[in-house]
């Protein structure tokens, strides 16, 4: 194929070079079938406008071409013997060009068309075709292959037969040692490109019998490979990425372009194999999905098996764990390449029937167990919503940071070497296929506008003369060059420099972090400076924190916890270091550093509750102090309780554990002879994770006029609604109801203290309409205020204010006139003050009673202002001071209180 960006070779017909020139101007135009066939339906809702139909329009010119590179194909006009002769063929030019058709590739795909052009590989054709079998393509490398694979089919007539049974081999390699010997994943990445290439080839016409799919396809499918389950994986990899790129051969819709009708109809795929194709991929299939339910049983059943050992015994065997962990990573490839494989059939991926037993031996469940069923039935694990938000409710770094800084993305520098490396799977998104069709598409474009002939000596011309250049001046660009990678060095310096400062300052603000908020950002914060080493200079603080210092500890869990989401290392790295702290202080068996071994279990009991520790650990641990279940091991068991214990008992995977562990504790406290601090611990730790039964709390049964008028009083009532509840309590039968009534009246320290004078307005509306009710309360409301005289209890003193402060309101709605407070005001100063019963009734230090007669004066007492009522309150603050006087020294806010009111 010529280059037009090159000096042409006179030697060459104009046959050669008119059928490949469709290719060499668009680059890539060879893209997979299933991206042809997806490019269609994806730009619809991607682009609009005129960039949607520059783009439609750039996918038929590569669709195009993709047909004038076929019809060529299909009928080569092949160079004459005479042509050949003119061209090198030197066995050693030859073997140069042979050597490099072993590594094809995007980048080297010019020159080694233009190689390929000058020599002549007739009797090396055997060895061309064993080069290109061998060679190593990747998914990018495709295109590239194909060009030079019609480059050479149009020349030498008998290099398409040999191609095709060297291709052939990688599927039925015979019985050769080497094969056998060969690394299962190269082989299964052989048989992947290789399969590409054939379809490619196919579709551009070098391979023209579509018969050879059939025995590739009845070789994938046979139901014995489903015995061996690596090549299980790999055939359910290339049966997934066949039906994505030849959707033709099993007859599924294709996208409504009508390019691609014109594109199929030169295919040679008749009906009936068709119906091979398809006949064969359900049956594997429908085979397949029946031995992913089989090994979905078998890993349910060990699951639940593994859960009665762990409830018996607390741990599993290494071999069960072992067998465990290999059952679940082979189910969980089998369901991801059968998932794959219906997606690619168009079928709904298999689902499997969930089971209350199955369980992940990890993580220790027992759903089964009926004791957990009662646990997480009867108490929740978290004590209240904002512990729960605490320790579940963690922030997405992924909405805050960008992935890039987070390591789960590449900087898009590298994304073009990325996309040249060999994918491991087949399971790419539709969207990443449609988008590199555009980019191509779009490459295309660029090449196809412009002009062929005239552009091509210019560029050749420049070319040249930049050659020139750098060969005069080969010292100075390699100044340059040194010049620009020490500018670079340099910088690189001056940015860890900075990386480095900025994180010490990072982590000189860790041991303030002492709110979820700050935590969360600082966590955040961290994010910009992710790197390995940085990763661990955050470790070794958080694990450095200091001894004293507990109350850190939830927060560097959590943020832990937070960084865990994103950076795995993180974690690992921290439970590795208390672990061998643990194991260290444990061994050590003297009776020092209480501290840091109190620090220690602490802050693997905060990791346990983020479900970072594993709770195996935390029994580990529990288990090694009950076996030495004397000095120190005491007080690290019971902080060890103390911080995640109760979390351990109420979660249902490990109550049942939990329970049996603090059996042991209590029967360990009653048989050794602790010192009483030990004991009070070990009780403490006991019953703060298990605390003792109680008896559920009856609630009382009130009729149903009675709970109504309870929601009236106490719920419904405030300032918009006084007159709609002053109505429904006139509705009332009140003969049966105003002792009730009376009852909630008198119970105004129940409801908000600020609505007690709505209480008295509601007095001052019934009064109108049943006089005795009024006079009930006024009296009510006197008797309560002398019988909190007499019993002086310290718990009756917010209802005590509170009728102070009803009777004010009274006051205020006329229901008592002045001579009734001032009797009040006189009393409570009066009653049992300078008397033999003072001590119990009135003890000096008591000042209950000046808070009572501030309360009454603020709320009524603005009206004693003028005439004989201010008379009689002058005359009472006299008797109030020396009231006062007798006290002594009060309280501030007594003091502040009288200051304000008086």
């Amino acid at each position: 194929m010529e280059n037009p960006c090159s000096e042409t070779r006179g030697l060459a017909p104009t046959h050669t070079q008119v059928s490949v020139e469709p290719l060499r101007n668009k680059n890539r135009i060879m893209d997979h079938h299933e991206d042809d066939c997806r490019v269609g339906g994806d730009h619809h809702g991607k682009q609009d406008g005129e960039e949607a139909v520059a783009r439609l329009e750039e996918f038929k010119k590569s669709m195009e071409a993709k047909m004038a590179l076929r019809r060529t194909n299909l009928n080569p006009e092949r160079p004459d013997s005479g042509f050949l002769r003119t061209l090198d063929s030197s066995i050693k030019r030859n073997t140069a060009v042979i050597k490099k058709l072993k590594q094809i590739n995007e980048e080297q795909r010019e020159g080694l068309m233009d190689d390929l052009r000058g020599v002549n590989l007739s009797k090396f054709v055997s060895e061309a075709v064993t080069a290109i079998c061998d060679a190593k393509l990747k998914t990018s490398d495709i295109q590239a292959a194909v060009q030079i694979c019609s480059l050479l089919h149009q020349r030498y007539k008998d290099f398409s037969p040999s191609l095709i049974q060297g291709l052939l081999k990688v599927f039925f390699p015979g019985k050769s040692g080497d094969e056998l010997d060969l690394d299962r994943n190269l082989k299964a990445m052989k048989k992947r490109s290789t399969l590409k290439l054939l379809l490619e080839l196919y579709f551009v016409g070098v391979v023209e019998d579509s018969g050879i799919f059939i025995n590739i396809i009845k070789d994938l499918t046979s139901i014995e490979h489903l015995k061996d389950r690596d090549t299980t994986q790999t055939n359910l990899s290339l049966l997934a990425s066949f039906a994505r790129q030849g959707r033709i051969f099993l007859g599924f819709p294709l996208s409504g372009q009508e390019i691609h009708e014109e594109f199929f109809k030169g295919l040679n795929i008749t009906a009936d194999h068709k119906k091979i194709f398809r006949k064969a991929f359900h049956t594997y299939y429908d085979a397949a999905a029946e031995l992913l339910q089989a090994e979905h049983t078998s890993l349910r059943q060990m699951e639940h098996e593994n859960a009665k050992i762990l409830n018996a015994k607390g741990e599993l065997s290494d071999e069960n764990v072992s067998s465990y962990e290999k059952l679940r990573k082979s189910y969980d490839h089998l369901y991801r390449g059968v998932s794959s494989l219906a997606e690619a059939l168009d079928m709904q991926p298999p689902v499997m029937p969930e089971d209350g037993h199955t369980t992940r031996v990890t993580s220790g469940e027992d759903v089964s167990s009926p004791a957990a069923k009662e646990s997480s039935a009867l108490e929740a694990v978290w004590d209240d919503e904002d512990t729960r938000a605490f320790y579940e409710c963690l922030p997405d770094l992924r909405a805050f940071v960008p992935a890039v800084l987070l390591g789960e993305a590449e900087p898009k520098v590298n994304e073009q070497s990325a996309k040249t490396q060999e994918q491991p799977t087949d399971l790419a998104p539709e969207a990443d296929q449609s988008q590199s069709v555009t980019q191509d598409a779009a490459e295309i474009s660029v090449d196809s506008c412009s002009p062929r002939e005239g552009r091509s000596n210019e560029k050749g011309k420049d070319k040249e003369e930049k050659e020139k250049e750098k060969s005069k001046d080969p010292d100075k660009e390699k100044g340059k060059e040194r010049d620009a990678d020490r500018k670079g060095e340099n910088e690189k310096e001056k940015l860890k420099g900075l990386e480095g400062t900025n994180l010490d300052g990072l982590l000189q603000r860790l041991p303030g972090c002492v709110s979820r908020d700050l935590i969360d950002q600082l966590t955040v914060d961290f994010c910009y400076l992710n790197s390995k080493s940085n990763r661990k200079r955050l470790v070794r603080a958080l694990f450095n924190v200091p001894r004293t210092s507990l109350e850190l500890l939830p927060y560097y869990s959590r943020m832990v916890a937070t960084l865990s989401t994103c950076m795995k290392d993180v974690s690992s790295m921290l439970l590795q270091l208390l672990e061998e702290e643990f194991n260290f202080l444990i061994n050590k068996k003297d009776q020092m550093n209480i501290e840091t071994k109190i620090r220690n279990i602490r802050f693997l009991g905060e990791l346990c509750k983020f479900r970072i520790a594993p709770a195996g650990l935390v029994f580990s641990c529990l288990k090694a102090c009950l076996d030495d279940f004397t000095h120190h091991n005491i007080d690290v068991a019971c902080n060890l309780l103390e911080t995640c214990g109760r979390f351990l008992y109420r979660s249902p995977e490990t109550t049942v554990r939990m329970a049996n562990m603090l059996e042991i504790l209590m029967r360990l406290k009653n048989v050794k002879n602790l010192d009483p601090r030990h004991s009070t611990l070990v009780e403490n730790a006991y019953y703060l994770c298990k605390p003792p039964e109680r008896s559920a709390r009856v609630s009382k049964v009130r009729p149903p006029l009675h709970q109504y008028i309870r929601k009236l009083l106490f719920s419904d009532l405030d300032k918009s609604s006084i007159e709609h509840v002053l109505r429904q309590l006139r509705k009332l039968p009140w003969s049966e109801c105003e002792p009730y009534l009376l009852k909630c009246f008198m119970k105004v320290h129940r409801g908000k203290y600020g609505q007690i004078h709505l209480i008295a307005s509601l007095t001052s509306g019934l009064s109108r309409y049943h006089d005795d009710f009024a006079v009930s309360v006024v009296d009510e409301v006197l008797e309560e205020i002398r019988l909190g005289l007499e019993l002086n209890d310290y718990g009756m003193q917010q209802r005590r204010i509170a009728h102070m402060r009803f009777l004010g309101e009274l006051y205020n709605y006329e229901h008592v006139d002045s001579s009734v407070i001032f009797d009040t005001l006189y009393l409570i100063l009066a009653f049992g003050h300078e008397t033999a019963e003072q001590d119990v009734l009135d003890p000096p230090e008591d000042c209950f009673r000046i808070r009572m007669v501030i309360t009454l004066l603020e709320t009524c007492g603005h009206y004693f202002d003028r005439g004989s009522s201010k008379r009689k309150l002058d005359r009472f603050l006299i008797h109030f001071q020396r009231y006062i006087l007798s006290k002594g020294a009060l309280p501030l806010d007594i003091e502040f209180d009288l200051q304000v009111s008086l």
